[in-house]
């Protein structure tokens, strides 16, 4: 555990050789924290990698879930000086950073906050978390899953409907009664399953399933979407020549209707050091070549 400040503890570990090229991995959600399987992403021989707990989430504390949780302190730019503090806690000069879905915004950010600290990036499910994207993926992509989107903006009360749909959850999901709380975790996790089931082969997410990760989940996703990452509108898009410089791969799914592949087209224009792999059979839930495309790319940035 570290002691970031703000009184958060942020959950870290660290794995492969202790001798190998310092990498970093970022995961999605916000909330999701990290789980054992994405470890095996990095050739161990090769890399020693640092994975953690954003703030709020997974082994971290305090967890975004608490009754009394405060999300003040909880924004990117706290999320960056975490990286920042990490990376110096281990004595790392330059790191190669793998993110995935909103990892890919924090890698993004942090990169062109801190770009002399990057080595490579590799950036899977592409998505700048821009107030466009955040309209898209809680409204117009209900044009696809129409019956989803009429259950999940339902089950918004009428005192809410006049705000966007990520603010009404947000509000909801901080309700003084419980109950109101559980049932808008649910409906906006059922939302998160619905649009993202283009992948072939999709099933229910069972971490769902858990009263408490839906909760910080639901809670986390809505503060960061609600204000667009704490970010200008677009502005990782505007600032993508300040990538340039540090090789890059984008890999996206031509069937991820969360994240459309225009924004990792448009960013792959900007930062000319990076390339796009479009991946024919993947959605924003992976696909039979996702996992093959992400640990391809970090085997050959392990050999630069």
């Amino acid at each position: 555990m570290l002691d970031v400040g703000d009184g958060h503890q942020v959950y870290w570990e660290c794995c492969g050789n202790p001798a190998g090229k310092p990498a970093l991995y970022l995961h999605g959600g916000p909330g999701s924290g990290v789980t054992p399987g994405q470890r095996r992403l990095f050739d161990p021989d090769a890399y020693r990698v640092v994975l953690f707990d954003q703030r709020g989430s997974g082994r971290s504390r305090p967890l975004a879930s608490a009754p009394d949780a405060d999300l003040s302190t909880n924004t990117t730019a706290h999320l960056i000086a975490d990286i920042e503090a990490l990376r110096q806690l281990h004595g790392v000069e330059r790191w190669t950073v793998l993110g995935m879905s909103w990892g890919t915004t924090l890698g993004l950010a942090y990169a062109r906050t801190h770009a002399r600290r990057v080595d490579a990036l590799v950036l899977a499910l592409v998505t700048t978390t821009s107030r466009r994207e955040v309209e898209w993926v809680t409204h117009d992509v209900g044009r696809i899953f129409p019956r989803e989107w009429n259950r999940f903006a339902s089950a918004v009360p009428d005192t809410l409907r006049h705000l966007p749909l990520a603010d009404a959850y947000a509000t909801l999901l901080f309700d003084a009664d419980p109950a109101v709380c559980d049932h808008a975790a649910r409906e906006w996790c059922a939302w998160e399953d619905a649009h993202v089931s283009l992948t072939p082969g999709h099933l229910p997410n069972p971490r769902y399933e858990d009263p408490e990760f839906r909760l910080r989940f639901a809670r986390l996703v809505t503060h960061y979407w609600r204000h667009a990452a704490f970010l200008g509108e677009d502005q990782l898009l505007r600032d993508a020549a300040l990538l340039n410089g540090i090789p890059g791969v984008l890999i996206h799914g031509r069937y991820d209707v969360s994240c459309p592949l225009n924004t990792a087209w448009k960013l792959s224009k900007g930062w000319t050091t990076s390339e796009l792999q479009v991946l024919d059979d993947a959605g924003h839930g992976g696909g039979d070549t996702f996992m093959t495309a992400v640990v391809s790319a970090l085997n050959r940035f392990a050999a630069l």
